[in-house]
């Protein structure tokens, strides 16, 4: 089964807890600190395998976890980091954030690496702690939370060369003629359901094809398979328009197919086209040709797939238009929003409510995960921490007084003044 697009939830690996503990033993004077570092979530990864060419795996990993990192020790070992959990996905893969609203990134080469969910960060012993104010702290810092996200992974087929016609014009002939690719052929319309790949070796030089399912007329509206696998086309450098010479009128069929590419994206009529006459084998065509060099400006190439007939040449020709076309992966997507995992948010933000203040906000969530609310020095750092970052001097122009209630994350505070 073909899967070109799908909505996956990614954790990344929580980072292991430091350690508190001090060291003890005979003959140490003063022992001091001694609990060692968490280590680092690992991270869920993707990695282009050029062997695949659909996401029908991720149907089945709805939800990729990470794991988490090991906990600081004693004697000041830190804990192991967690090995990253990698995913092999297609080439031509977009990942997005939910909504389709930025752009995570993209992989376009076997063996490319995409992190999707970030590990977190393992949190600080007692030793890491130590200063010179407090040189024996009694707590240590939890790991951080790896980064939880609901994406989108998108599909858009990695080829030199796409095939693009009506149906039954042998397109999928034509692939399995030149390449070992061996997709459904048939007389009927619509025999291929799906893109369908192929390499092709011109001497010491090849190029990949794709045989992309046929379109129709307003198939930018959603008609037949069109609308499905138009976003395919737009990665495709040069596009090779196969027209049906059996056909009624193969002239009407070029110029409702370019009108389709140019209502999907304007930018696709401005691609290298090769058009192609296929069926030169059949009778009563001379005509057509005729009209056809007349009618069409682009230069035409008279073949017949099924004999296997001036096929050479094309490809030859082929190969010559791929050499002078320019790069277009980065030209899709040049309004997208590129996402960052740097948070750009405030560092905290606050919110009147009946019966106090609420205090939300990324950053301000992580400093609290990081706590270890059973120790009080650990308490009393995390108070330090808001002050520094100004929280305090906000609520007192809110309006806070001693004593108010104050909303952090589920858990109410007093505000002391």
């Amino acid at each position: 089964m073909f899967v070109d697009e799908i909505t996956v939830e990614v954790y990344g690996g929580k980072g292991g807890n430091g350690l508190a503990v001090y060291r003890r033993e005979k003959y140490v004077e003063y022992g001091g600190p001694w609990g060692g570092n968490g280590g680092h979530g690992g991270s869920v990864i993707f990695v282009g395998d050029e062997g695949m060419s659909t996401l029908y795996d991720l149907r089945f990993k709805r939800h990729i976890k990470a794991k988490p990192g090991q906990n600081g020790m004693t004697k000041g070992m830190h804990g192991r980091g967690a090995e990253d959990t990698y995913v092999k996905v297609p080439l031509g893969t977009i990942v997005f954030t939910e909504g389709k609203t930025e752009k995570i990134g993209e992989i376009t080469k076997h063996l490319e690496e995409l992190v999707v969910a970030p590990g977190g960060r393992g949190g600080r012993g007692n030793i890491a702690l130590s200063t010179s104010k407090n040189p024996a702290p009694d707590y240590a810092e939890n790991g951080d939370p790896g980064v939880y996200r609901k994406i989108v992974v998108e599909l858009k087929v990695l080829a030199d060369v796409g095939l693009i016609g009506y149906p039954s014009v042998g397109k999928s002939t034509f692939l399995s003629v030149v390449s070992n690719a061996r997709p459904k052929i048939a007389e009927y319309p619509f025999t291929t359901l799906q893109p369908n790949l192929g390499m092709v070796n011109i001497g010491d030089e090849s190029f990949v094809l794709a045989d992309l399912p046929g379109l129709i007329e307003n198939a930018h509206l959603g008609l037949g398979l069109g609308i499905q696998f138009l976003k395919h086309i737009e990665r495709c450098r040069v596009f090779l328009h196969v027209l049906d010479l059996t056909r009624e009128d193969p002239y009407q069929d070029y110029v409702t197919i370019n009108h389709e590419l140019e209502m999907y994206d304007q930018r696709l009529l401005n691609r290298p086209q090769i058009v192609v006459l296929n069926k030169m084998d059949m009778p009563d065509t001379e005509d057509k040709i005729k009209f056809l060099k007349s009618k069409i400006e682009r230069p035409l190439y008279i073949i017949s797939a099924q004999q296997n007939k001036d096929v050479e040449k094309l490809l030859y020709v082929i190969m010559d238009t791929l050499k002078k076309a320019p790069q277009i992966v980065d030209e899709i997507d040049e309004d997208l929003v590129i996402y960052k995992h740097e948070s750009k948010e405030p560092a905290f933000e606050i919110k009147k409510v009946e019966g106090g203040f609420e205090l939300f906000g990324n950053p301000l969530k992580l400093l609290f995960e990081r706590t270890d609310f059973t120790k009080d020095e650990a308490v009393k750092r995390f108070a330090r921490q808001l002050r520094g970052l100004g929280v305090d001097e906000k609520l007192r122009e809110m309006g806070a007084k001693h004593q108010d209630i104050i909303y952090l994350f589920g858990y109410e505070f007093e505000f002391i003044d």
